[in-house]
């Protein structure tokens, strides 16, 4: 049996109050720690109070140390950056000088260019500095007075201190009253603009037209519009007008583009040798050769085509682009109109002129000429000159054209209103041909007919006609306008020529008057746009019907006499003694009167158409040379044949009778029959079986309308037309002298 000693129970119960008694004792031991610490606590706490007490009063001396040198940073932060925008702009200034010297060494354009652009920066950037120092200068010095004045009043800090912030506040005021004024308007930035100015305008003179003269010629296809600079030079140009808008030079700068632009567009057009563009009062045009106003206003056409389709149009380009970020867009309108106002100025002047002058009917063609230019024009006018700033340029073009309808309408009725006037003026020609008047009224109307003037004549009286009636009114087709007027001039130029014909004494030369001028209209017009206008039925019975009547009334009058000379109705009655002196007799008046005949077409009656006049030849042929025949067949034996003309003869002298244009007759009297004549007629056995005489055996009632037939079958001979105006009557034969 175990002893209680070695009881395991008993053993760890003594352990336990072992260590009981050491906690009891570690306990004791801090609980007398704890008091002690306690009580260095509450000393220290006495102290840390003692300590405070004396610490508060430097603690507000901090906080209003602090607070002070808050103000005071805040004072002084301004200056400082103030002083660092001085010494910005003083490197920028030597940069400055250090690019214009490059610049001014430079020989390369390009380079040039190059380095204007690093010099446009440059000012750029000082520009922002100086007006950084403009800016910040006087907030500074509100700031640093209200220190100075604080420190002052309060006695804040030392009396040294306080006087070394007055000294850098009076330094600053300096500054700004001198200084700051000194770099904007009188230092080195002004400097600078002006050398900008100087480049600009130089740059701006250097940009040139060069195609102005190879497109001269009115060739669409030559009109180009052509950039006026590189991209490098309108990169340039564009940034130097921003540059200089940016430092209130804007006016200076518009002022140099509007300059040189307009002196460069101008001495382009004069490239073209515009001197006509010198006379444009009325009165001075009226002096004017007509070869040479007609020269002018082709020429006024051309250049007022190439100006606008051209000139102009680059030079918008170039105001866009240089002129185009200015003022959001409002600034560069204004300024291309500028440049092309005086120029269009003297173009309208020059127009204007013109359609003011005096209405002489060849100027017709050239006012149609101008208006159908403008008409033609219209939408890249108004597009060029489209917006507000255009409106006075776009209202006298309008003001210009109605000029022109005013002045073509004029001329036109003032025409018509000539020729009606003219029946009781100048004398019909003396040797029947055709009036200059008619062939001047003729080719007129005719080449007024042709598409290159009915559409803008057709346009004109139209425009005229929506003026006098209104608007809402429905006009008649540009057709039938043109058709109409043409029609009235034509009537009137018909009631002249009937006026003319009573005029003649001598009836077979009124005869010969009407057939000639009837015909030549007929001719002229015909196949031509002026007959297909006015209708063929139309021109044939005005015209040809007319020409056809007077040429019969021509031939029973001239040669129906001498025909009935040879009529052997009377012969009849006559007993056989007696009819042999009849015979002769008849034969002897014959003779005498083809010899008067004769004489009157050489002197007196004139047929200038060489168609008209071989058809009067053949068909006076027909209508005297067989009734001379069967005379000459029948009394052959009572007449002394020997001495008779032979039919032969008689033909060939009716051909020389109408041989020529001018005068109908050669001069040359008539051929008696020879003795080889009398040889043929007699070995023959009978006058009538002779070969010459065959042809001519018709009967005398069939030869009187032998004209007629004659004319109707060769009706498809039309005269060339005209190559070009210059070939007509009235470039030869002032207006005038056709009266």
């Amino acid at each position: 049996m175990e002893s209680k000693e070695d009881d395991p129970t008993l053993v760890k119960l003594e352990s336990a109050c072992s260590d009981l008694k050491n906690i009891l004792q570690t306990s004791v031991n801090m609980e007398e720690s704890l008091g002690k610490m306690d009580k260095k606590f509450d000393d220290l706490q006495e102290t840390l109070t003692r300590t405070s007490r004396r610490v508060a009063p430097l603690q507000s001396l901090s906080i209003a140390a602090k607070a002070l040198d808050t103000r005071i940073n805040r004072a002084v932060s301004p200056a400082l950056a103030l002083l660092d925008s001085f010494k910005l702009s003083e490197s920028l200034q030597r940069k400055l000088l250090d690019l214009s010297s490059k610049l001014s060494d430079e020989k390369s354009p390009e380079k040039s260019l190059k380095k204007l652009i690093k010099y446009v920066d440059c000012v750029d950037k000082l520009n922002d500095a100086v007006n950084s120092i403009s800016q910040e200068c006087e907030p500074a010095i509100q700031k640093l007075q209200e220190v100075v004045e604080f420190l002052s009043r309060t006695k804040a800090t030392d009396q040294y201190r306080t006087y070394r912030l007055r000294e850098t506040l009076m330094t600053l005021k300096a500054l700004y009253e001198t200084e700051v004024d000194a770099m904007r308007f009188d230092g080195l930035l002004d400097e600078a603009l002006l050398y900008l100015q100087y480049e600009y305008e130089i740059l701006l003179q250097q940009l040139r037209h060069r195609n102005i003269v190879e497109a001269q010629g009115g060739d669409e296809a030559e009109m180009v519009v052509s950039d006026l600079g590189s991209e490098l030079e309108v990169e340039v140009l564009r940034r130097i007008s921003e540059t200089l808008a940016a430092n209130d030079c804007l006016d200076i700068c518009i002022d140099i583009f509007v300059k040189v632009r307009y002196r460069r567009a101008a001495k382009a057009l004069m490239r073209l040798n515009p001197d006509y563009l010198r006379t444009y009062n009325p009165e001075e045009i009226d002096e004017m050769e007509w070869e040479s106003l007609e020269t002018a206003i082709t020429l006024w056409i051309q250049h007022f085509e190439l100006a606008v389709k051209t000139v102009f149009v680059s030079e918008k380009n170039l105001c866009n682009q240089v002129l185009g970020n200015l003022m959001d867009g409002v600034v560069w309108p204004e300024c291309f109109v500028k440049i092309a106002d005086k120029i269009m100025a003297v173009f309208f002047r020059f127009g204007e002129g013109v359609a003011r002058s005096s209405k002489e009917p060849q100027k017709l063609f050239k006012l149609l000429d101008m208006f159908d230019s403008l008409e033609k024009l219209k939408p890249e006018f108004n597009e060029i000159f489209e917006g507000e700033a255009g409106v006075d340029i776009c209202s006298r073009g309008r003001e210009l054209e109605k000029l022109l309808v005013h002045a073509s309408t004029k001329v036109y009725w003032e025409f018509g209103l000539q020729i009606e006037s003219n029946q009781e003026g100048l004398p019909p020609p003396e040797d029947g041909s055709v009036p200059k008047l008619v062939r001047y009224a003729t080719n007129y109307l005719k080449y007024l007919a042709t598409d290159t003037y009915s559409v803008p004549m057709a346009k004109v009286l139209r425009t005229e006609q929506v003026w006098k009636s209104g608007i809402l009114s429905k006009p008649e087709t540009d057709e039938n306008l043109l058709k109409d007027a043409i029609s009235d001039v034509m009537e009137a130029l018909q009631r002249d020529i009937e006026a003319k014909k009573t005029r003649y004494k001598n009836k077979v030369l009124a005869h010969v008057f009407t057939m000639n001028t009837y015909w030549y209209i007929y001719m002229r017009t015909k196949n031509s746009e002026l007959g297909k206008l006015l209708g063929e039925q139309y021109m044939k019975k005005k015209y040809k019907v007319v020409a056809e009547e007077s040429a019969y009334l021509y031939q029973k009058q001239a040669w129906g006499p001498l025909v009935k000379l040879l009529d052997n109705e009377d012969l009849k009655r006559a007993n056989k003694e007696g009819i042999g002196a009849l015979v002769r007799g008849k034969m002897e008046a014959f003779m005498k009167g083809f010899e008067e005949i004769s004489q009157k077409h050489r002197s007196s009656y004139s047929i200038p158409d060489a168609d008209l006049r071989e058809q009067i030849r053949e068909a006076t042929v027909q209508f005297v040379v067989p009734a001379y025949t069967e005379f000459l067949n029948t009394h052959s034996s009572v007449l002394q044949v020997k001495s008779c003309p032979s039919p032969e003869s008689i033909q060939g002298l009716l051909s020389k009778i109408f041989q020529n244009g001018d005068r109908v007759g050669n001069g040359k009297t008539l051929r008696r029959r020879d003795s080889r004549d009398g040889t043929e007629v007699r070995r023959s056995g009978s006058v009538e079986q002779s070969r010459g005489s065959r042809d001519f055996r018709r009967s005398q009632s069939n030869t009187s309308e032998c004209l007629g037939v004659l004319l109707i079958g060769r009706g498809g001979y039309c005269p060339p037309p005209w190559p070009h105006l210059k070939q007509l009557l009235w470039y030869s034969v002032p207006f005038t002298e056709t009266f």
